[in-house]
């Protein structure tokens, strides 16, 4: 059974920096697409990243230029380097993956991190 754990979480300052990583475990392959998503209080969950096995990555207008999502796909495992974080970035992050399993072709996610960001 797949499984996917994130970490890196926190508290940090406004104009601070955080990285997650999402590692999967269990037999999980061809990971078409890795993505990190958001939730807010009080607010839908939202897509932040995602990157293709291709390299070709989309960001969220709210966090283009100080954050990059990367993965490594021998280890099947996405990173979101966030970088001169504001208060509005506070949320729980889940990571989100796209591929092959026993179980066919599906999503999974994580559990979620908590990202606060204190003025």
């Amino acid at each position: 059974q797949v499984q996917l754990v994130e970490s890196g979480g926190g508290l940090v300052q406004s104009g601070g920096s955080l990285r997650l990583s999402c590692a999967a475990s269990g037999s999980i392959w061809n990971v078409n697409v890795m993505g990190w998503y958001r939730r807010a209080p009080g607010k839908q969950r939202e897509l932040v990243a995602d990157i293709r096995e291709s390299g070709r990555t989309d960001y969220a207008d709210s966090v283009k230029g100080r954050f990059t999502i990367s993965r490594d796909n021998a280890v099947n495992m996405v990173y979101l380097q966030m970088n001169s974080l504001k208060a509005d970035d506070t949320a729980v992050y889940y990571c989100q993956m796209h591929g092959w399993s026993s179980a066919g072709y599906r999503d999974y996610w994580g559990q979620g991190t908590q990202v606060t960001v204190s003025l």
